[in-house]
């Protein structure tokens, strides 16, 4: 297994405190899209942050690749709901920020990041601003410039959270030509079933607070899938009956 966690546990201490993960255990394998669903404040990104080693488990062993990174910054791409670009760099320079930050030569993550314009959409605005972009192009950007830390494992919050609906429809088609294509391992967080259900190869269901995984369910759906399909239906209705128990 590529990604492992073992019995992951969290509580944030203050004047009351909240225990927001609850002995959370899974794996996820090289390659594989996997989603992670739950009810607001389920600490689905609580979850993000303790793998991406912004926090620090109380409890329980994050591993990857065999290696235990609890605590440890640096082993994952992360992307947030916001686009977090610098409005005064280009696209190229937005998304070649990751290598420069690494030290790792700039030349050939420009070289890099030019053949990837045009799969991401972004083919001719290599020196276009963010806020000559689109919602959807500056997404695409902010994904290109996770992917080219080149980081074994990609952590998307909510990506497209904050898009408009035809957006988001065309922004999940398109993440999937690019996962197709590029093959990395996904852990997608999204409060929204249908889309969880379109992406996925696994999907995982986390409890009220505190979190817990409540369920684990793999989809044998081929690609491209038909929303008005009955498998497809049947399958969003067992999510949303996994959410409501």
């Amino acid at each position: 297994m590529y990604l492992s966690l073992q019995r992951v546990s969290k509580t944030f201490n203050g004047e009351r405190p909240v225990q927001a993960l609850a002995e959370i255990s899974f794996d996820i394998r090289q390659g594989e899209f996997v989603s992670l669903i739950g009810q607001s404040g389920s600490g689905k990104s609580t979850l993000c942050n303790l793998i991406a080693g912004l926090l620090t488990p109380d409890s329980g062993e994050i591993r990857l690749d065999g290696r235990l990174i609890n605590g440890q910054t640096g082993h994952v791409g992360y992307m947030l709901q916001r686009d977090l670009l610098m409005p005064w760099r280009s696209v190229l320079q937005n998304v070649i920020l990751g290598a420069e930050i690494a030290r790792q030569p700039l030349e050939q993550a420009r070289q890099r990041a030019r053949a990837l314009l045009p799969l991401f959409g972004l083919e001719g605005f290599a020196d276009a601003y963010p806020r000559q972009l689109s919602g959807g192009m500056r997404q695409r950007a902010a994904l290109l410039r996770t992917i080219l830390m080149e980081r074994p494992l990609l952590l998307l919050d909510e990506p497209f959270g904050a898009l408009d609906a035809l957006t988001r429809r065309e922004m999940q088609n398109w993440l999937l030509t690019v996962w197709t294509q590029l093959q990395p391992t996904v852990l997608f967080v999204t409060h929204d079933v249908r889309e969880a259900a379109l992406l996925s190869d696994r999907i995982l269901v986390l409890s009220a607070r505190p979190g817990r995984l409540i369920a684990d369910v793999p989809i044998a759906l081929p690609r491209p899938r038909r929303e008005s399909d009955e498998a497809f239906l049947r399958l969003q209705a067992q999510l949303l009956g996994a959410l409501a128990a």
